[in-house]
């Protein structure tokens, strides 16, 4: 439960203060097998199953580094714009929790393996803001601990708690920024656009599921605030294992205004770790926050230094893909967007939907009105990801050739797409389960347009005279009573000629 804290308002921190950012981010690597054992690294499954002598610490059992994990975090790197290192080597870094069975983490302290880097970021009105890199090292993820009987599902207030150890040992990259300063108001803004940017191009590189849901992406974020013209950095505090990029932003802006609040009361902010509640928007106080010495790191004695060759770093920086930026230029160019078309498709996170729907057959323009215009709308509706959706491109396409075929009107198409999301099937299973087909036969055409017309004999007098534009009235007739099955166009053809047109 999120404790209740005086909040200044948000503009009055701006005032006063300058944010200080400083984000790190965990990123699951989705290797076959986890970092220094060969037991599978998966999602999921029934508990304490992927385990091992290693990953569970039992005495005698010696890691080996898993080779895939170290050119990732190059890769990583290199598309950050690092140094890579040309010797670096693990620490241990002791302390003891429950769901780490060999009571220290495989981590890299000193000697990360990439470090001094930068990350160009977008806002949404354009701005570009450059975040810099301090280091990107690898680690060790640590198992799962699940407290049963509580109210808010933590520790506290739990009658028992759970251990599970399939996660322990899941190779992770942690991501570490230097300080971001000079934002201001855009603080918040800025760190979710950070990890926004940075979730696009670890999905491009092919190294992460990018899961914020799954934990497979997770971001702690760092706030402390400067009086306005000091040079002097406050005490800070660390959100812990932030997992959505709304929530980033969130978080961030929260404890801005906690942060004020308590400095303008003469109080101090105390550095600890603290606990971000989806539910109300707000943290809560976590642990004071321990420092390096705590840890009593020291370099692990059980595995050899890692010394990549420079023809090794040359060789992952030739695999490096197109990056998303770069993407969507091209795209851009391409699809003749303007840069508004472009924010809208990026920030619905339908760019490459979007793409994959226009190999499959459609024009950009045809894709991106059922991805941003429609089906951003059922996403949102449900409350998942845009990609969550149970349909996909390749349907997207087919329903979009019925249109064009003239098999489908427009309304027919959101039927059976609503049809695909429902799991009814492909569209063509939907088209047939639900009777949607257009009726095109002009036998059945000119029956309904004579109804009608019967129906509206002063409607068909103002057509007979020249009064083309009343056609409008008889075919909406003609939809309903064919409840929107009929070709529109052909039924207006058949209104003017039955009319002398």
């Amino acid at each position: 439960m999120t404790t209740a804290y005086e909040l200044m308002d948000y503009d009055e921190v701006i005032e006063r203060f300058d944010p200080v950012l400083g984000l790190e981010v965990h990123v699951e690597l989705h290797t076959a097998t986890k970092m220094f054992c060969g037991c599978a690294n998966v999602f999921g499954g029934e508990p304490n199953t992927n385990v091992c002598p290693v990953c569970l610490g039992l005495p005698g059992a010696l890691p080996v580094v898993n080779g895939t994990a170290v050119e990732s975090a190059m890769r990583i790197g290199l598309a950050l714009n690092c140094e890579i290192a040309e010797w670096c080597r693990f620490a241990r870094k002791n302390y003891f929790y429950p769901d780490m069975p060999k009571n220290f983490q495989t981590s890299q302290y000193d000697e990360p393996i990439a470090f001094n880097g930068w990350l160009d970021v977008t806002l949404d009105d354009g701005e570009v803001v450059r975040v810099e890199i301090e280091r990107a090292h690898m680690e060790e993820d640590t198992g799962k601990s699940l407290h049963v009987g509580g109210a808010t599902g933590r520790i506290h207030g739990a009658e028992h708690s759970l251990l599970d150890y399939n996660r322990a040992g899941v190779p992770l990259i942690e991501i570490v920024t230097k300080t971001i300063s000079g934002t201001g108001a855009r603080a918040p803004e800025v760190a979710r656009a950070y990890v926004t940017a940075l979730r696009d191009l670890l999905k491009a590189l092919d190294v992460s599921d990018v899961r914020m849901d799954q934990g497979s992406l997770r971001c702690d974020a760092n706030v402390s605030l400067m009086p306005k013209g000091s040079d002097v950095l406050g005490t800070r505090t660390e959100t812990k294992n932030v997992n959505s990029l709304r929530s980033v932003e969130r978080a961030v802006r929260f404890e801005m205004t906690r942060h004020g609040a308590v400095l303008a009361g003469g109080g101090s902010i105390r550095q600890e770790t603290r606990h971000f509640d989806e539910s109300t928007g707000g943290t809560s106080s976590g642990r004071a926050k321990e420092t390096a010495e705590d840890y009593r790191y020291f370099p692990e004695p059980d595995l050899v230094p890692v010394a990549p060759s420079r023809e090794w770093v040359e060789q992952l920086r030739g695999t490096l893909p197109e990056l998303p930026w770069e993407r969507r230029k091209r795209i851009q160019t391409e699809w003749s967007l303007t840069d508004a078309e472009l924010r809208d498709l990026v920030n619905s996170g339908a760019v490459d939907l979007v793409a994959a729907t226009v190999e499959a057959g459609t024009t950009p323009a045809e894709a991106r009105s059922w991805w941003v215009a429609y089906l951003t709308k059922e996403a949102n509706g449900r409350g998942v990801e845009l990609g969550e959706l149970a349909i996909t491109p390749v349907q997207i396409a087919r329903v979009v050739a019925l249109v064009n075929a003239g098999e489908l009107t427009n309304k027919l198409a959101r039927e059976v797409v609503t049809g695909v999301l429902a799991g009814e099937g492909e569209p063509e299973a939907v088209i047939e389960a639900r009777g949607l087909k257009v009726v095109s036969d002009d036998s059945a055409l000119e029956k309904a347009v004579d109804e009608a017309l019967a129906a509206q004999p002063d409607i068909a007098a103002k057509i007979r005279d020249g009064k083309v534009a009343a056609a409008g009235a008889i075919v909406g007739a003609v939809m309903k009573a064919t409840k929107g099955q009929a070709d529109a166009k052909r039924v207006r053809e058949l209104v003017i000629a039955r009319c002398g047109g």
